[in-house]
């Protein structure tokens, strides 16, 4: 009994440091995505999207939604990186995964793809909601479209939407334009108000709403217009990525194959932009675009190389911080003109845009405020598809001591003149007093 404890210890620790591998900050690469299914059907018709990111090196690991096996992590720690969810109707996942897991999965700083439908379960929709994305209440309701529906549409209920309303982000849908309408069949949702993180990527047109295709309306839809979300993603404050999609047609081979033409243009393209569309956005949730990383701070005074401990007021100094993006397979230079530098201290005292060399390096330089205290240098950085940075460094700043002020002060002579004619005055006054006869 005793060997058979060593033997599972020795096991155990063998097994920690592959189990211990996820998605590192530096070096975002060979990560592991577990695939959630409600039917293995989907490996093959939706065999395009995966075989993509199999080719750019992801290990994907397909399972049944049910699967009584079924663990996120182990001994404490993730034995994913990312995790896909194409199965809109499970009611329940198998094994220790539930809705809570999955949060505390993303909370994590870890990626996540839900895609639903019409047959959309609650436990789906509860963790869109959790993402700050609501699906129409409507079980029944699918995006209605008599605009901007495909004329391949053979129901001629114009659930087939031909989408081009996109998201203006090189960051996330890629610097090559996307020129085919994409191609959506599903559910609407909208975001939440209250949620500042989540944003729209594909839109409907004003046209659309969401109801029942097959009865007719009674009341006014909930869902109308540009208020209706098809694809939603959101980047949460530890950078963690999730993308929502209301189609899982969206990532089918059909719909990646199809042909498009949008009712009312007379462009017809032989393709959708269905492949470049999910194609670019799995790059971005995947951290394999639109991912930053930054050096330390670096600070010294004008004419020197070395960091002080200390500054004195109206110190001139010269800063710099070091930024990469990750290309998908290497550290190239960042390449912007907004990033800013703080001189913190309860407010900003000093504002400055950092200039660039195009080699990833920012800098500036200012005169230290004539204010002492403990100070931050604060770089925090938002911008739509990059991740966030934020990075601080204190440092505090003295007065002058006393044998370090002008001996003579300008701003000083017209008293120094008044003192010095009182004297003279009161020695011609004396000498005047005392020998004028």
């Amino acid at each position: 009994m005793m060997n058979l404890s060593r033997s599972v210890a020795l096991i155990s620790l063998f097994l920690l440091p592959l189990l211990s591998f996820s998605f590192s900050v530096d070096n975002p690469t060979d990560r592991r995505v577990l695939v959630l299914l409600d039917d293995l059907s989907l490996k093959s018709t939706h065999s395009i999207f995966f075989n993509t990111l199999k080719s750019r090196g992801f290990d994907l690991d397909f399972k049944l939604a049910e699967d009584s096996k079924l663990a996120l992590q182990r001994y404490g720690h993730y034995l994913y990186d990312g995790l896909i969810i194409f199965a809109p109707s499970t009611e329940r996942f198998g094994g220790s995964l539930d809705s809570k897991s999955i949060a505390d999965f993303v909370d994590s700083g870890r990626d996540l793809i839900l895609s639903a439908d019409t047959s959309a379960s609650d436990l789906i929709r509860g963790i869109a909601t959790e993402c700050g994305v609501d699906f129409d209440e409507d079980s029944s309701a699918m995006v209605i479209d008599h605009s901007s529906f495909s004329v391949s549409d053979v129901d001629g209920d114009h659930t087939l939407i031909a989408a081009d309303d996109l998201v203006k982000s090189d960051a996330i849908l890629g610097k090559t334009k996307i020129e085919a309408p994409v191609l959506f069949r599903g559910v609407a949702h909208s975001l939440n108000p209250t949620n500042n993180l989540v944003l729209k990527v594909l839109s409907a047109s004003p046209s659309a709403y969401s109801a029942n295709p097959s009865s007719k309306l009674s009341s006014p839809p909930q869902l109308t217009g540009s208020a209706i979300s098809l694809v939603s993603v959101m980047q949460a404050r530890n950078n963690a990525r999730v993308v929502i999609s209301g189609s899982l047609q969206l990532f089918s081979d059909r719909l990646f194959r199809s042909g498009v033409q949008k009712a009312g243009s007379p462009n017809k393209y032989e393709k959708s932009g269905n492949e470049q569309f999910v194609t670019e956005l799995s790059k971005w949730v995947f951290h394999e675009r639109g991912h930053l990383k930054a050096g330390s701070l670096v600070h010294h005074r004008v004419g020197e190389t070395d960091e002080p401990a200390i500054y004195r007021i109206k110190d001139d100094l010269e800063f710099a911080v070091e930024i990469l993006e990750w290309s998908g397979k290497s550290w190239e230079p960042y390449v912007a003109d907004d990033v800013q530098v703080q001189f913190y201290m309860m407010s900003p005292y000093v504002l400055k845009t950092l200039s660039t060399d195009k080699k990833g390096m920012f800098h500036t330089s200012f005169k230290v405020p004539d204010v002492y205290g403990v100070f931050q240098f604060k770089v925090e950085y938002e911008k739509l598809g990059y991740t966030t940075l934020s990075l601080s460094k204190q440092i505090p700043v003295r007065p002058y001591r006393h044998n370090e002020y002008e001996r003579f002060i300008p701003t000083a002579y017209p008293y120094y003149g008044a003192c010095f004619t009182t004297m003279a005055g009161f020695f011609v006054f004396s000498f005047v007093y005392l020998y004028h006869k």
